[in-house]
């Protein structure tokens, strides 16, 4: 059922029809997701000005996707999608874009089957180590949907030397446990993921490592950068004025380093032919990121705030160096790991059998006005309730409603994108000035950025 269920994005990707074939021992799944990293954001991907060695050591030992997507053009939705292989919209979660801090009341349903839960049914230990972003205690958490371990952070974002929220609360865990750590944020992720890495290869179980990165999201803090985290702090993470692309670029490279140190545990153990690594974002880049050649960033439903970085290495049994243009999202890698990892989606979710009666939809006569809505937002962060004629609706994400009808526009985007494909994989590079003197899109000035 399995491999007639639109699930074979690792066998299509990699050109073998043996790829979910039982292997010898089962394979360990280290998941690596970065936070708001734009398409063009490593260099494996096109960046000149960046250095990424580690990120693109694991395209250089797999396949790269050039057609990879997000589920949503944010955080949480994006999160949960993964976490539970499902379209985002089908739990009240999903509505949220993204889940505002503080919400005890919205959450992952700890009774819904996930990624960690099935592959726990099947003998494998997991842990999170980084962001959660799917509610908050005491009803919701990674423990209480399948996680073995965490730590890691509850909410949507971060300071990286304080580790306060956007409520200026403190919001570092250990499991259920509050905790007090004194570092940067990414390398206390790393470290913690090396020693999650060394315990599992001691111990000889299967493991999923789900490693989520805050990084590069805001605020715009690299390694050294204390001071701008003490300026940043009373603000609640408000950074409208602070970073840079140097600050940006940095931030990435942190994180690449950190990868870098996963990897080598790998390798040390004699894992890392029958682990599989993946790299991915959660959603489009924002203020400092480069989408190119594409238009938009997080929050709109444009290329630029929907198309990620997708990297997936498994040197057991799949091809080095590889690029396609197989269409994927994230949701896809939860059956795909599955099937990797010889286990199956819970029945009340699998995918419907062919034939199986659907129910149709009633779609408008003219498609563009089928925009995805959300309630608007109170003062105190709260939805307007549904229906609400207070405030009226407005489309998901802040710059969903900047629709672009220009068709010259619309034909140069379309030939950059032919131009990409029968490049065979190789990005284009932008002009090292291309990025001098941006100017701020209007969400930076207004309001809280999305998280």
């Amino acid at each position: 059922m399995l491999r007639g269920a639109a699930l074979g994005t690792l066998a299509l990707a990699s050109g073998l029809e043996h790829v979910f074939g039982q292997p010898a021992s089962r394979p360990n799944i280290v998941f690596i997701m970065a936070d708001d990293l734009g398409y063009a954001d490593v260099a494996c991907y096109g960046r000149p000005d960046l250095n990424t060695p580690n990120i693109d050591r694991i395209a250089a030992n797999g396949v790269r996707f050039l057609q990879a997507y997000a589920n949503s053009a944010v955080c949480s939705a994006t999160r949960l999608a993964l976490i539970t292989g499902r379209y985002q919209y089908r739990l009240p979660l999903g509505l949220e874009e993204p889940l505002a801090t503080p919400n005890t009341s919205v959450g992952l349903p700890p009774e819904h089957p996930t990624l960690p839960s099935l592959l726990k049914r099947i003998g494998y230990g997991t842990t999170l180590v980084g962001k959660w972003h799917l509610g908050a205690l005491p009803k919701f958490g990674p423990l209480q949907s399948g996680y073995d371990h965490f730590y890691g952070f509850r909410t949507g974002a971060l300071d990286y030397y304080a580790h306060t929220n956007t409520a200026q609360k403190d919001d570092l865990w250990d499991g259920d446990v509050a905790i007090h750590e004194t570092g940067y944020l990414t390398g206390l992720l790393g470290h913690r993921a090396v020693d999650v890495v060394n315990g599992y290869a001691r111990s000889r179980q299967p493991f999923l490592l789900s490693l989520h990165f805050n990084a590069p999201h805001w605020p715009w803090e690299a390694p050294g950068d204390e001071s701008e985290s003490n300026r940043v702090r009373s603000t609640g993470l408000t950074d409208y004025d602070g970073g840079s692309q140097k600050t940006y670029q940095r931030m990435i490279e942190a994180m690449d380093t950190q990868i870098g140190r996963v990897l080598q545990s790998l390798d040390a153990n004699g894992l890392t032919s029958n682990t599989i690594v993946i790299f991915t974002s959660d959603n489009g880049g924002e203020r400092f990121a480069d989408t190119w050649p594409f238009t938009g960033r997080k929050t709109e439903l444009l290329e630029g705030g929907l198309r990620i970085p997708s990297i997936v290495s498994w040197p057991d049994r799949i091809p080095k160096g590889r690029t396609t243009d197989q269409v994927s999202m994230t949701m896809d890698w939860h059956p795909t790991l599955l099937a990797a990892a010889g286990g199956a989606p819970d029945p009340a979710f699998a995918p419907r059998a062919a034939g199986h009666p659907r129910r149709r939809l009633q779609v408008p006569q003219d498609s563009r006005q089928h925009i995805p809505l959300q309630r608007p937002r109170r003062s105190d962060g709260t939805r307007e309730p549904e229906g609400s004629a207070q405030g009226g609706v407005r489309p998901a994400g802040r710059g969903v409603a900047r629709l672009e009808r220009d068709d010259a526009s619309r034909d140069r985007r379309q030939q950059h994108e032919q131009l990409y494909r029968r490049s065979a994989g190789r990005p284009h590079r932008r002009p090292e000035n291309e990025h001098q003197g941006r100017q701020p899109h209007p969400s930076e000035k207004t309001g809280r950025p999305a998280l």
